[in-house]
């Protein structure tokens, strides 16, 4: 099974080698360009090569330990200045700098800056040319600044591009967490609705199951009818919110249209102003007399606010039969472009209609 754990062990490896020779490759490049004739190979004295190889060995680690690795280069480069041998390694000063600057604070960074400098003015006092001292100095500060402002510039990329990490992050838990507070609204409203409903017609086939069978068997298939819708509302409200669902008909004829799947289950559309009018109709069927009126055109009102407008309505009417038996409740909407009115009136107890 080799053949199948190595596409999954690819991107891991050559991460790995990616990250040696981000190490490895800067440090190799400055030590060979600075080998060439009149350099480091022209001179019969071995330790000259092997202080040009502590000046640009320890950049391999700049990105671990890049304070550290300044420092031991910068203690190289004293050394050699003590010697009295200039070396065009060097530049790997410049390199550690950078390094310092990008992953260390400004502070640090700027010290370092602070004492590459002191190395430029002690560099040009003993091997700039007769005459040639400001324009050494001012050349090489240059590039030491040019060393520690891309070094800033990299820390501040690299802080901005985490602040953007950590920003997307925390909207994605947001998300999840409005997600879930919406999900719960909705299966509460969907599970106090439907059970209220399917209670009172319970009592109300069991009341009349002697005096009128037919009643009662009437008000049995609307429980299961209830039931069903209670299913299709659920997986609509853990699937993410409108469009379409998946409902379970029990075999017999689905009322939503829309298609079907590959199980010939039909399809529903979320709730929506268009299923008040069956929402009312189970009410009047739970004992609960509602009168609905619509005016204007559903279709100018988007569906996220249907399914709003659905879901105030339901509440209230369930809220009117549990709490106020033999009540009679009024839904009227009046709908324009964009924008929903609802008043829902009950005679309940309260002694004078109670509006939501």
């Amino acid at each position: 099974m080799n053949h199948v754990d190595r596409p999954v062990a690819w991107p891991t490896a050559l991460t790995r080698w990616s990250s040696v020779a981000a190490d490895v490759l800067p440090p190799a490049v400055i030590f060979l360009a600075t080998l060439g004739p009149g350099q480091v190979l022209a001179r019969h004295e071995p330790w000259p090569l092997l202080l040009q190889v502590v000046l640009v060995a320890p950049l391999a680690w700049r990105r671990r330990a890049p304070l550290t690795v300044f420092c031991v280069i910068a203690a190289a480069a004293a050394v050699q200045w003590v010697v009295g041998v200039q070396l065009p390694a060097d530049a790997a000063l410049l390199v550690a700098l950078c390094a310092v600057g990008a992953r260390r604070t400004w502070r640090q960074a700027l010290t370092a800056g602070l004492v590459l400098e002191a190395g430029v003015l002690l560099a040009a006092w003993r091997w700039a040319p007769p005459g040639q001292f400001p324009f050494t100095v001012a050349a090489l500060t240059a590039m030491v600044a040019a060393a520690l402002t891309t070094g800033l510039w990299i820390r501040a990329r690299q802080a901005y591009v985490t602040s953007l990490e950590h920003d997307r992050e925390q909207r994605a838990r947001l998300a999840v967490a409005e997600e879930r507070a919406r999900m719960t609204r909705d299966l509460h409203d969907i599970v106090t609705h439907n059970l209220s409903v399917m209670v009172a017609l319970a009592d109300s086939a069991t009341y009349v199951r002697h005096r009128a069978p037919d009643q009662a068997a009437a008000a049995v298939e609307r429980i299961a009818d209830t039931g069903r819708q209670a299913l299709a509302d659920m997986r609509r409200a853990l699937s993410g919110g409108g469009g379409w669902v998946w409902v379970w008909d029990g075999g017999g004829d689905g009322d939503g249209g829309g298609g079907e799947d590959r199980g010939g289950q039909p399809l529903q559309p979320a709730p929506g102003i268009a299923q008040l009018a069956p929402l009312a109709e189970r009410m009047r069927a739970a004992g609960l007399p509602t009168r609905l009126e619509v005016t204007g055109d559903p279709t100018v009102v988007p569906a996220t606010a249907q399914l709003t407008v659905y879901r105030l309505t339901q509440e209230a009417l369930t809220n009117t039969l549990r709490h106020a038996p033999g009540a009679t409740a009024e839904v009227r909407i009046h709908l324009t472009p964009g924008h929903a009115d609802i008043e829902i009136t009950d005679d309940g107890r309260a002694g004078r209609p109670s509006t939501t």
